[in-house]
């Protein structure tokens, strides 16, 4: 019996290949769409020092809806952080571009009441949007640190892309609810030294995001007992709400950041903190728990704030013709060339 031989030119590619796969690591863990529809993107690229090497092949864990077949109330377990982006018909297209960031004390992401009902009512007035996967305490990471990362990079990875998904470069934002609200508004504060800090792609890209909306927020950067950063001049206009005695602990860290942005005088600062309503997921007296996102709660006007905060998007010029300048641009950069004023 002939013993078959390799060609002595193609052992060394062979050797080589062969060491590869011996060495090959599995490819880190992508969710699939929770909207249907949605392309989804890991923030950082493999080996990237803002990932947790160890665990990023590990998958997210669900909670499912019992009533509705399909549908994904939270997530758990998020290693590998991802954006999943959902555009609009060109017809309908503005250009503008809606990062949003569910809440949940930093221990789950409740993604369907906060992140995919979102996208059918965004999508009516042409408005593109994304749902962000952010990494959570209970997984071993630092809201304050990983979680603002991740929302920081996900404004640069939407920006990157802006020309592939039709979007306008200067109409991108992020919408956080209570966790995730304290997330929008770092992100609003403290971009600049993430933008000189990060090696990852995409290089050069600006984090800034060009307007925010803090939902029923968790603690501010200005919250009593944080060190209290300084504020850019060129800030994103921005737009509150809250419920007021009903949830006093959120609508006075809402106050912080607006009272620090009328103190030195950001230009369209908008807060509405209504007088009947409560926090998502407090206790009512029939024994159920306060809905939040876009539930009606009740009819009690604070069931109607997205409508107020389609009226501020507008009046800013958000919703027109993509790559017109808007109002808040046009604001944001007469703010920056005057004289700062005291607080």
């Amino acid at each position: 019996m002939k013993t078959r031989r390799i060609h002595p030119l193609a052992s060394p590619l062979l050797l080589a290949l062969a060491a590869a796969l011996a060495h090959a690591q599995p490819a880190p863990y992508m969710p699939q769409p929770i909207v249907a529809g949605g392309v989804v993107l890991p923030l950082y690229p493999p080996g990237s020092p803002f990932l947790n090497a160890a665990r990023v092949r590990e998958a997210e864990k669900y909670n499912m809806s019992q009533s509705v077949p399909g549908r994904i109330n939270s997530i758990v377990n998020i290693h590998n952080p991802s954006i999943e982006v959902h555009v609009v018909d060109r017809s309908l297209n503005t250009g503008a571009a809606i990062i949003l960031a569910a809440g949940g004390g930093h221990n789950t992401l409740n993604v369907g009441g906060e992140s995919a009902d979102f996208v059918p009512f965004f999508y009516n007035y042409g408005v593109n949007t994304i749902i962000l996967r952010n990494r959570l305490r209970p997984d071993g990471y630092n809201p304050q640190v990983d979680g603002v990362n991740d929302a920081r990079q996900a404004i640069r990875l939407v920006r990157a892309h802006a020309k592939e998904w039709n979007i306008d470069p200067n109409k991108i934002g992020i919408m956080g609810f209570s966790a995730g609200a304290e997330l929008a508004a770092a992100a609003a504060v403290l971009f600049e030294d993430f933008e000189k800090n990060s090696a990852d792609p995409p290089a050069g890209i600006s984090a800034r995001p060009d307007f925010v909306g803090i939902i029923y927020p968790g603690p501010s950067p200005f919250a009593a007992g944080r060190t209290t950063p300084a504020i850019p001049r060129n800030v994103a206009p921005a737009f509150l709400i809250c419920g007021g005695s009903g949830d006093r602990r959120h609508a006075i860290w809402a106050m912080e950041y607006f009272s620090a942005m009328l103190a030195i005088g950001v230009p369209n600062i908008e807060m509405h903190i209504y007088g009947n309503g409560r926090h998502p997921g407090d206790p009512l007296s029939d024994g159920s728990r306060m809905t939040g996102g876009l539930t009606d709660r009740g009819g009690i006007p604070f069931g109607t704030w997205q409508y107020r905060f389609i009226d501020w998007f507008r009046d800013l010029g958000f919703l027109q013709k993509p790559a017109v300048d808007t109002k808040a641009a046009k604001d944001s950069a007469e703010f920056v060339r005057q004289s700062p004023l005291r607080p």
